[in-house]
């Protein structure tokens, strides 16, 4: 093995490993070695991606397929980062749709295609999305990745009958396949079957806690000052209904209350609510910080997240709140 390929492939194993300080070190030695190497351009974008260097890393992606007109592992990275952080749905797409010019693999077309479908769901073209997802190779496909994805996209551009077969086929591969679990969950709560859904989000509340959680934005006691934070910027109707209400933070919903057909990735539940004559009250409020962090983009949107999130379970449980007119110091506000 020649020095670049051993600097390359011990950069890659660190990069497993989550070394991410480790694996640049050996990159910068391969582009030391060879600066023009279109192999070394995208590990470096990928280090910088999973660093948080959204910017840093699409540059260094662009260098690889500027030396590797047909690089499609770089070109399809390039449109990862595009769709998130960067949410630049067309960049995204024109680079998907540029390597799509260069693979033959069925698999390998569907997993790109899967990801044009995230952008332009992420887009905001539904209907685009769907002429996506009846494009899609038919398989079989080995991989429950793949068949997973196909479930899910079939699921959010509307089609939950074409979702199940796909959805049930990840869970065979692979019976902890958390999303898969979840989102199976959705499609039966959507089609009634209220028992099925909830053991459904059960084995997906099950599978996610065995298979360790992710490492935290920030530490539980920052997490308990954002939600303070967040309340004390409330709509003032919206802040009403909580008023003196016991805020609770946890992980995530405890099985209880998933299985009596709580989505496990709510990130708020209200409880203890007030009489159908009084007020709209609240006597608990939960907020969930795993799942919290699941939809925020960063640590910095955390409280933004918690106060969107609060705002809707409200308005959720009680529609009158939603259509109240603001205050005159609201307005003013």
């Amino acid at each position: 093995m020649d020095q670049l390929s051993a600097h390359l492939d011990r950069a890659w194993d660190l990069v497993s490993r989550g070394d991410f300080a480790g694996a640049m070190r050996s990159a910068e030695k391969s582009l030391e070695i060879d600066p023009d190497s279109p192999e070394v351009h995208n590990l470096m974008g990928y280090i910088r991606a999973q660093e948080g260097h959204a910017e840093e890393a699409l540059e260094h992606y662009e260098r690889a397929i500027e030396l590797d007109e047909s690089f499609v592992e770089a070109m399809l990275n390039a449109a990862e980062v595009c769709i998130h952080p960067l949410q630049d749905w067309d960049g995204a797409i024109a680079r998907i749709e540029s390597a799509l010019d260069w693979i033959e693999d069925p698999e390998e077309q569907a997993d790109a295609m899967l990801l044009k479908i995230d952008a332009l769901l992420g887009k905001g073209d539904r209907a685009g999305a769907s002429v996506v997802v009846n494009a899609l190779p038919e398989g079989p496909f080995e991989s429950a990745g793949i068949a997973f994805s196909i479930g899910r996209a079939r699921f959010e551009t509307g089609d939950p009958s074409g979702a199940e077969p796909w959805l049930r086929r990840a869970i065979e591969k692979e019976p902890r396949h958390a999303e898969a679990h979840y989102y199976l969950g959705l499609v039966l709560q959507e089609r009634g079957d209220a028992r099925a859904a909830a053991l459904s989000f059960l084995h997906s509340r099950h599978a996610e806690l065995r298979g360790g959680a992710p490492a935290p934005m920030v530490s539980s006691d920052t997490f308990e000052r954002r939600v303070q934070s967040a309340i004390g910027r409330l709509r003032e109707n919206v802040a009403r209904v909580i008023e003196g209400a016991l805020v609770i933070v946890g992980d995530v919903p405890g099985a209880e209350v998933v299985a009596e057909g709580v989505d496990p990735r709510i990130p708020v539940l209200l409880d203890d609510l007030g009489g159908e004559d009084e007020p709209p009250r609240a006597g608990r409020v939960f907020v969930y910080q795993r799942n919290v962090e699941r939809i925020a983009a960063g640590p910095m949107e955390l409280e933004e997240e918690i106060a969107r999130s609060i705002t809707e379970e409200v308005e959720h449980v009680f529609p009158e709140v939603a259509g109240a007119a603001p205050t005159d110091s609201e307005i003013q506000n």
